[in-house]
This record gives C-alpha cells, sequence and structure tokens, in this order.
C-alpha cells in the first residue's frame, strides 16, 4: 500500500472550520474504491495544524486519486486556506492494513 502522512499548517481564521472546509474533498476520497483510510487530526501543539494519515491500496489507486476531479478542485480551492504548502512523508509498504502495537498490548 501506499501510505502517506501530510501536515497542512491552516490560516488562523480557517483553523475551526478546515474539517468543513476540506470535507468535500475528504468524502470525495474516502468514496474512492483504492482508498483503504483517509483520516484528519488536529495537532495538541498547534491549533492551526492538522495531520492527514491516508492510505491507498497500490500504486494504480494512488494515481487514480492524484488525478481525479475532486483532487484537482482541491488544489485550487483548498491552497487559500493554507499558511504554508503541505509537507508530506509518502512510502510504499508491504502491508495492507493497520499492524498491532504489541509493546502496547492491551491485556486481554
Amino acid at each position: 500500500m501506499i501510505f502517506i502522512t501530510a501536515k497542512f499548517r491552516v490560516k488562523p481564521e480557517y483553523a475551526e472550520d478546515w474539517p468543513r472546509i476540506a470535507g468535500p474533498f475528504t468524502e470525495a476520497t474516502r468514496s474512492e474504491p483504492g482508498c483503504l483510510w483517509f483520516d484528519w487530526s488536529r495537532s495538541l501543539d498547534d491549533a492551526c495544524e492538522y495531520v492527514l494519515v491516508e492510505a491507498f491500496r497500490d500504486g494504480d489507486a494512488g494515481s487514480a486519486h492524484v488525478t481525479s476531479a475532486h483532487f484537482q478542485r482541491a488544489q485550487r480551492e483548498l491552497p487559500p486556506h493554507l499558511v504554508a504548502t503541505p509537507k508530506i512523508v509518502s512510502q510504499t509498504i508491504d502491508q495492507d492494513d493497520w499492524s498491532e502495537l504489541g509493546e502496547m498490548a492491551v491485556p486481554g
């Protein structure tokens, strides 16, 4: 799978509203057949930073994502709400879902 983490620095005046602003893009991406997950979190240290954790089944699914109409629309509509270009880590890994964090195993 392609595993991606990206950090978005949102302008302060849009920080509270970012989930709604990114909502159509999020919903459309989650409905892609090759999207495994597409989850936003807000930084505990910086209220203007959102972290996106996403995964796609394979390279074909990743290509379908970045060439989709909703991705191209997001390229136009989301940057005006940002302080800077988002930062990203993207890796292809030999996995297809989350693994358990054995070091923090919950007895059971």
